[in-house]
C-alpha cells in the first residue's frame, strides 16, 4: 500500500498516524521454512540484508507477513547511504557489512499472521495482532514496533522533528480501511526545508544548447565550496535568459572541494559534463533530505537571492540528524 503525498495532515479524526521511517521499505513473508524481503517495486531484497533474513527465519511463528522499513543506526544517526551500500553486486561485501552495520526491522503493519489474512480488516484490528506478534517474538535485535497516534497534535510535533536524517515525515492511514496493495490508499506530508546555495555550475540539456540543470554549492568548514545537489525545475520560457545569464560567468574556479562525479551506468557522456561557473549567484531552493551532505533527491528552484553573500552560505543552514534513541524517546 502506498501513501499520496499532500500538503497537511487530515483533521477529521478517522486517521491513525505513524513517522515516516528514513529507511527501505519491505515486506516480510515467511511460509514455513521460507523468508522473503521484497521491496516496494517487488524486487528480492534478502540477499542484499542476509542477518534480517536469517533473524525472521527463527521467529516462532512460521507463517506471517509484515510492512515496515529497513533501518541501519551508525553511532547516533541512521545511515541511509549505509542501507545503499548494501545494494552491492559482490555477496563476500554484503556479508561483511552486514556484521559491521546491522540492519532493523521497524514493522508498522501486519497483512498475515498464520491461517488468518488480515489485509481484509482495518488498521486497528492489524495493529493489535502486530502488537500481538511483537510481545510473543520479543526479538529486538531484528525488529523493532513503530509508534503511532491517533492524536493530531502528537502527529504534527513528530512533523516538526522530521527532515533530519531519521523521519521522512508523517504517514496518515484511515481507521476503517483495509490494506490496498497498489494503491494509494495511505496520505503522507513530508519534511520541506529551504536553503540558500552557491551556483557552482550548470550542465547543458541532452542534445541542446540550453541549461538543463544548475549544480548547488555550499562552503565547508575550511572555505571550500562543495557539490550538494542539483535544481532542475527550469521553465522553457526562462532557458534561454538563464543560459546566457550563467555563460556570462564560465570560466571560473567551480567547486574546489567536493565536485559533481563523472559518468555512471545512468549518464550519458553528455549528461556528465558540467561548466564551471564563478561563485556570484545565490539560489534559494527547497529539500527534503540530506544523505552524506547532499541534498538526496532534486530540488526545487524557489528563487534568486542577490541580496545574499556567496560566502554566507554553508552547511550550518542544514538540519543535523536526530538521534534514532533520542527521536524514539521523543515520539513515543
Amino acid at each position: 500500500m502506498e501513501a499520496k503525498l499532500v500538503r497537511d495532515l487530515p483533521e477529521d479524526g478517522q486517521w491513525q498516524f505513524e513517522p515516516k521511517w528514513d529507511g527501505f521499505r519491505c515486506l516480510v513473508a515467511r511460509h514455513g521454512a521460507k523468508v522473503e524481503l521484497s521491496s516496494k517495486s517487488g524486487r528480492p531484497l534478502a540477499r542484499y540484508f542476509p542477518e534480517i533474513a536469517t533473524g525472521f527465519a527463527q521467529f516462532r511463528g512460521r507463517h506471517f507477513i509484515l510492512d515496515g522499513e529497513l533501518i541501519i543506526p551508525i553511532g547516533s544517526s541512521l545511515s541511509f547511504d549505509a542501507l545503499q551500500m548494501r545494494l552491492h553486486p559482490a555477496h563476500s561485501r554484503v556479508i561483511k557489512l552486514s556484521h559491521e552495520t546491522p540492519a532493523l526491522f521497524m514493522a508498522f503493519d501486519m497483512l498475515k499472521d498464520e491461517s488468518a489474512d488480515l489485509s481484509v480488516r482495518p488498521i486497528e484490528e492489524r495493529r493489535k495482532a502486530l502488537e500481538s506478534f511483537y510481545r510473543r517474538e520479543k526479538r529486538p535485535g531484528i525488529m523493532r514496533l513503530s509508534p503511532y497516534s491517533r492524536d493530531l497534535a502528537e502527529a504534527r510535533r513528530w512533523l516538526g522533528k522530521a527532515g533530519g536524517g531519521a523521519l521522512d515525515g508523517v504517514v496518515a492511514k484511515p481507521l476503517q480501511g483495509p490494506y490496498k496493495p497498489g494503491e494509494r490508499a495511505m496520505l503522507k506530508v513530508k519534511c520541506m526545508r529551504t536553503a540558500d546555495c552557491v551556483v557552482g555550475g550548470f550542465r547543458y540539456g541532452e542534445g541542446s544548447q540550453e541549461v538543463g540543470s544548475i549544480l548547488l554549492g555550499l562552503y565547508d568548514a575550511d572555505g571550500l565550496l562543495d557539490h550538494v545537489g542539483f535544481s532542475s525545475g527550469i521553465s522553457d520560457r526562462e532557458r534561454p535568459a538563464l543560459t546566457r545569464k550563467l555563460e556570462k560567468l564560465r570560466g571560473g574556479p567551480g567547486f574546489t572541494g567536493k565536485a559533481p562525479g563523472g559518468p555512471s551506468r545512468w549518464s550519458t557522456e553528455r549528461s556528465s559534463e558540467w561548466q564551471a561557473l564563478k561563485p556570484k549567484l545565490v539560489a534559494e531552493v527547497q529539500y527534503d533530505q540530506v544523505t552524506g551532505h547532499r541534498f538526496r533527491h532534486g530540488t526545487r528552484f524557489l528563487r534568486w537571492r542577490p541580496d545574499k553573500s556567496p560566502r554566507q552560505c554553508d552547511f550550518s543552514q542544514l538540519q543535523q540528524e536526530v538521534r534514532p534513541r533520542k527521536l524514539l524517546a521523543a515520539i513515543r
